[in-house]
């Protein structure tokens, strides 16, 4: 009886959640999954983690977890990308300014702009005792789409941020008020996967959202997509402060994502899995949480220097720094 209690303990899966930063690897216009090949791409992205992120990212060149010599993360077996659409402030004269990117308030010190990333189960705490498969080499996906005007699907939210620890109220859209401590952009991705495609046409078909808004339950996964993958998420904070002075004197709201879009609605975000060997898989077998599961417990872990020191070369040599007449590709809005 000793032994079977043992056994049927050993078989009830893992409850571990990773919650790390990652520095910003780089932030120009390339987009290799819906433009592969595209130098410039159409807008400008924020992109954290590998070095061996490119324009291409053609699936046949290799896994990325074996060809990155560095990564901007936390955890220094990730060599998967990242990448958001990146805000501007349209000033009442007709120019835009890069909004500056912080760190989230949980992460270490230091870190160059980037994103927090998330891989949860069920929720935020628990994988509802299911098993959790990990992504397989080659594996990529997309949420939400830049031509939407109008909410894509539960997971794509702003929060107006009173400090950096403001988790709530989500909003479908960009705040319509100034924000005290700036605004996090937050996107949720689907966690049910068909089990066979790596990817598909839209780079979504090949995934099913059971998500609901914020770090809630996800429901059971459907026949057509049977397989439970992480919840991969990505809070993104824009530090809006240092123009809350500047705002438009009818009070309109004067923040625009780089691809022109000033409600939000056509947020979206990119994932290219690039772990190195069996090491996301073994985070989802264990039973870390967040920290905890740095430092070899079990994932091999780097600071801050290390994640700032790691880039990719400019591909698209263009000004997106500068008071700008125009959107970086948006000729004409």
């Amino acid at each position: 009886m000793k032994w079977l209690s043992l056994s049927m303990a050993l078989a009830v899966p893992a409850q571990a959640a990773l919650r790390f930063g990652c520095s910003s690897l780089t932030i120009q216009r390339l987009d290799p999954l819906v433009e592969p090949g595209a130098v410039p791409s159409a807008h400008l992205h924020q992109i954290v983690g590998g070095n061996a992120f490119n324009a291409s990212m053609d699936p046949a060149d290799g896994d990325l977890g074996d060809k990155g010599t560095c990564t901007t993360c936390t955890f220094s077996e990730d060599f998967s990308n990242y990448w958001t659409a990146v805000m501007f402030f349209k000033h009442a004269n007709g120019t835009y300014k890069k909004v500056p990117i912080m760190q989230n308030t949980a992460l270490p010190n230091g870190i160059n702009g980037g994103m927090t990333v998330y891989y949860t189960q069920q929720d935020f705490y628990s994988n509802g005792n299911t098993k959790i498969t990990a992504f397989k080499p080659g594996f990529r996906m997309t949420i939400g789409t830049p031509t939407s005007e109008s909410k894509f699907g539960p997971g794509l939210k702003f929060v107006c941020l009173q400090d950096k620890g403001t988790r709530f109220p989500e909003l479908d859209n960009f705040p319509a008020q100034r924000c005290p401590g700036g605004i996090m952009t937050v996107h949720h991705f689907p966690a049910c996967w068909d089990g066979k495609n790596l990817d598909s046409p839209d780079h979504q078909s090949h995934m099913y959202n059971t998500v609901k808004d914020a770090f809630q339950n996800s429901g059971p996964c459907p026949a057509s997509h049977p397989v439970r993958v992480p919840q991969v998420a990505y809070e993104t904070l824009w530090d809006t402060t240092q123009f809350n002075n500047m705002w438009p004197t009818d009070g309109s709201q004067p923040f625009v994502l780089s691809y022109g879009d000033n409600k939000g609605y056509g947020t979206h975000a990119d994932y290219v899995f690039g772990w190195q060997g069996d090491s996301l898989q073994r985070a989802m077998d264990s039973n870390c949480m967040f920290n905890a599961c740095e430092n070899g417990n079990p994932l091999k872990s780097q600071g801050v220097q290390q994640m700032n020191a790691c880039s990719v070369e400019k591909t698209v040599t263009e000004d997106v720094d500068s008071w700008l007449p125009e959107l970086p590709g948006m000729s004409g809005m």
